[in-house]
């Protein structure tokens, strides 16, 4: 466990921006972790993962401690379900390729969603119809100023649409070192709602999708869509979809009969910020170094140079056009430091 000093992130963010971290260390247990916090108790700290959900626009004057725990066993099982820990540091992809292979239901549709296991909850990250609050049980996670072990459950986690208690209540205040899914063993509930699932099944004369097909569509469906972050810097979507009362949205659906939009609830819709994004005339815009891809306007990329600073100018512009055009503030799903 080495400390270094003035260390470049380019490699340590997907967006791969130029920054330096003032001082950077590698965590690969429990017990390493616990001990830089207790060597560093005055040093600001930067918990870093695997990169993939934010926009570093600065050096970041702080102890960044990356956080590289690996593994993952099963910790209990019936003839139904399986219960899974994960260790933080784990690929998520590769993390959820395990779980297929070995037959357990319930991460596919969120194949190839870039980062690690650890960070899955503070977003409650989702896809094609899954959230991570569906099959999450607890996690473990180390209070960075009393250095002891909390178990958060599904209920604790106060899990919203990218939304938990890490990035509101407890911000800051604990590092997840490890996670807990139960997953299926049998009956497992293929979700193929969306209709580009559909469609890419259809496409390989698939009536009757196991867990692997369904990942193979998934997978297929966002390297159509979205850039690889080792060939074209970006964090995946870059905007939330804006959930608007009905009402509001009735209003603005009149004026825009061709909006595109998904019930919630009785009260509220979805509207795709990437449709929103496109019809201001955003998509395949470029900005320098700095632009929105062409194949999905929800995904802002980096072509090569860009500065931290000139995509969240890109963002706001994003954000302030589709405010005067449509009347709906859309919302940065990444964490911009």
């Amino acid at each position: 466990m080495e400390v270094q000093s003035n260390f470049s992130l380019k490699k340590h963010n997907t967006f791969g921006i130029e920054v330096k971290a003032r001082q950077f260390v590698a965590v690969h247990s429990v017990a390493e972790l616990k001990m830089i916090l207790e060597e560093n108790k005055n040093e600001k700290k930067f918990i870093l993962g695997g990169g993939s959900n934010m926009l570093l626009t600065k050096d970041i004057d702080a102890l960044v401690i990356h956080i590289d725990l690996k593994g993952k066993e099963i910790i209990k099982e019936d003839d139904d379900f399986v219960w899974v820990e994960s260790q933080a540091g784990e690929a998520w992809h590769d993390f959820v390729l395990w779980t297929i292979d070995n037959n357990f239901g319930g991460l596919e549709n969120m194949s190839l969603i870039p980062g690690n296991v650890g960070t899955t909850p503070v977003q409650n990250i989702g896809a094609y119809g899954t959230e991570i609050k569906d099959t999450f049980v607890s996690c473990k996670a180390m209070n960075i100023t009393t250095k002891e072990i909390k178990i958060f459950t599904n209920v604790e986690c106060s899990f919203g649409y990218r939304e938990s208690i890490f990035k509101n209540e407890v911000k800051d205040q604990f590092i997840i070192t490890s996670v807990v899914y139960k997953l299926t063993k049998r009956n497992h509930k293929i979700n193929t709602s969306y209709g580009d699932i559909l469609a890419e099944l259809a496409k390989n004369n698939i009536t009757d999708p196991t867990l692997k097909d369904v990942s193979n569509a998934v997978i297929t469906i966002r390297q159509s869509k979205l850039p690889d972050p080792k060939e074209l810097g970006n964090s995946g979507s870059f905007f939330k979809n804006p959930i608007l009362l009905k009402s509001d949205f009735e209003k603005i659906h009149q004026k825009f009969p061709e909006m595109k939009y998904y019930e919630v609830s009785a009260t509220e819709v979805k509207v795709p910020a990437g449709w929103l994004i496109e019809q201001a005339g955003f998509k395949g815009k470029r900005f320098g170094d700095a632009g929105v891809h062409k194949n999905q306007a929800l995904v802002l990329v980096n072509y090569g140079n860009a500065t931290g600073q000139e995509i969240l100018a890109v963002s706001k512009e994003v954000q302030k056009t589709v405010f005067e055009i449509f009347g709906i503030h859309i919302e940065a799903e990444v964490n911009v430091i």
